[in-house]
């Protein structure tokens, strides 16, 4: 059974400051916090920590081969995460940021290769829910942003469906009771010309057309 007091129940309206507080102080000394995004519960570490993303590989049994996303508070982050801003990804930026679009770009050589799984490439977005926008606001760093489920499984849009394991081996969950549920974000690598969709989620492929012919 795990400790009840790892679980806070939290209304994404109201918000609970402390709670965030708490959170972000976690992230910060390397530990982990479940919490909400739009769609489906997120496992949130900081980003550039080797130690902590290693954590997120062993919770959700990843495989190292395969990426983690990360949340940043704003586009303002960029430079020092990765080589270069294509025009493309400036006007979608501008348009779905917030919001459920990950762009992938270059990673600056600096960053973790475990985050990126040694491709060189870092897949980022900035979060729309108001307590993961908090909680990256706070942090002025990037947190991951990968679903908090074991890889393969189906994500969980509530906290009572999260796997017993992970809510084990983390530090603190934040509940915000059921989510919006769904596919998730759209994955766009915008390394390469044209754009290409990895994965079509919330925002659809003419969406993105739309937007990249203006």
């Amino acid at each position: 059974m795990h400790d009840p007091d790892k679980i806070i129940r939290f209304d994404p309206v109201t918000q609970d400051t402390a709670s965030i507080i708490r959170a972000g102080g976690i992230i910060r000394n390397s530990g982990i916090v479940i919490f909400p995004t739009r769609c489906l519960y997120g496992i949130g570490a900081r980003a550039l920590d080797e130690k902590a993303i290693a954590k997120v590989f062993q919770i959700k049994q990843r495989p190292l081969n395969n990426p983690i996303l990360v949340l940043i508070p704003d586009e303002s982050v960029l430079k020092d995460l990765v080589k270069s801003i294509p025009e493309p990804a400036k006007k979608l930026m501008k348009i779905f940021w917030p919001g459920s679009l990950t762009l992938v770009f270059e990673a600056k050589d600096e960053i973790p290769k475990l985050l990126t799984a040694g491709s060189g490439k870092l897949g980022i977005r900035v979060p729309s829910h108001p307590v993961a926008k908090a909680l990256v606001d706070l942090l002025e760093f990037p947190i991951t942003g990968t679903s908090a489920n074991l890889s393969g499984r189906a994500s969980c849009d509530r906290v009572s469906l999260l796997d017993p394991s992970i809510i084990e081996k983390s530090d603190l969950v934040l509940d915000a009771g059921v989510l919006k549920g769904g596919i998730g974000s759209t994955i766009l690598d915008v390394t390469v010309s044209p754009v290409r969709i990895i994965r079509e989620g919330e925002i659809s492929s003419e969406q993105i057309q739309k937007t990249l012919a203006h």
